[in-house]
This record gives C-alpha cells, structure tokens and sequence, in this order.
C-alpha cells in the first residue's frame, strides 16, 4: 500500500507532510508510545511490559490486528488498530475499529478522519457488511463527529464484558 498523504505540519522550521500507511514492526515503539498517550487520554492504565509484547505479537506475528499509524517526520501522531469480525445475519466480515487516536497537538487538522476514512475504505475493499466501534460517552468531540458522517449510534445494544478473573471462574 502507498503511504497516504494528507495535511502539512511545521516542525522544526520546515514543513512536513502527515503520512498514513500500514504499519510495519519496526514501528513497534512509536505505537505502543501512542497507545501509551491513549491510556493517559481514557483515564486508564497503561498495557504492561507483557501486555505490549502480546500487543506486538497479536499484530505483527500472529496477525490478530491490524495497523495504520500516521506519522510526521518521525513523529508517530496517531493510529487506528481494527480487526475483522462475522455477522451470522450478513454473511459478512466486519470491520471492528478498536482503538483510533491522535496525539493531541496533531488533533483537528484531519489526521483522525483520514484513519478513519482508510478503515472505512479497507472494510469496503475487503468486502465488509458493516464496521463497528465503541465510544466512550464522555468524548464529546468523537461522537460529534461520527454523528457527522452518518454513523448510528445502537440504544437498542447494551455492551457487556467479562474481565479475565470473570472468565477463569465461570469456566
């Protein structure tokens, strides 16, 4: 895939270009710097050192995930991980964006709904019935947004987790 190019940026006296692609392992830190950010942001914490090897691993060797990161210069600004799913009712795959985020100095000059827009471009490309996506509530700007672009949200849906611990008991 072609790295996508959206938007100039001033860094240190020159400008520079964002640049969208699919990420590769060499990325690995500037990632996991970002999901680091994502943490910080969610008010959660942080994968721990397992954690982001596992992360690592499911994306790159095992191939559970997917990986777009945007990048300025060197600077890792932002990224989407998304992963595909089965609708029984459609007979489809879809596409699951699990996490979206843009540092925040980089926010509000399109780097968000360009990741966005190339997950929704390769959920088409891969033949998707849907992609789907949580959103915290309290993010006021993210759901704006998605409102803005057609999106849905599900009332009728309730999302229900079970932690690890939850699961070792009831197994």
């Amino acid at each position: 895939m072609q790295p996508k190019r959206r938007g100039n940026f001033r860094s240190g006296g020159k400008t520079e270009k964002v640049r969208l692609r699919k990420a590769s392992r060499s990325d690995s830190k500037g990632f996991l710097d970002l999901v680091v950010a994502l943490a910080n942001f969610e008010r959660l914490p942080p994968p721990t050192l397992a954690g982001r090897r596992r992360l690592i691993s499911d994306i790159f060797e095992k191939k559970r995930a997917e990986l777009f990161v945007a990048v300025v210069g060197k600077v890792f600004v932002g990224y989407a991980l998304y992963y595909f799913t089965y609708s029984s009712f459609l007979a489809k795959r879809t596409l699951y964006l699990e996490d979206i985020f843009v540092l925040e100095e980089f926010r509000r000059k399109g780097i968000g709904k360009s990741l966005f827009m190339l997950c929704a471009k390769e959920a088409s490309k891969q033949g998707c019935g849907r992609m789907e996506w949580a959103v915290l509530t309290w993010n006021e700007k993210a759901v704006k947004f998605y409102e803005k672009i057609g999106a849905r949200r599900l009332d009728e849906w309730q999302l229900y987790r079970l932690t690890s611990d939850n699961l070792r008991l009831i197994s």
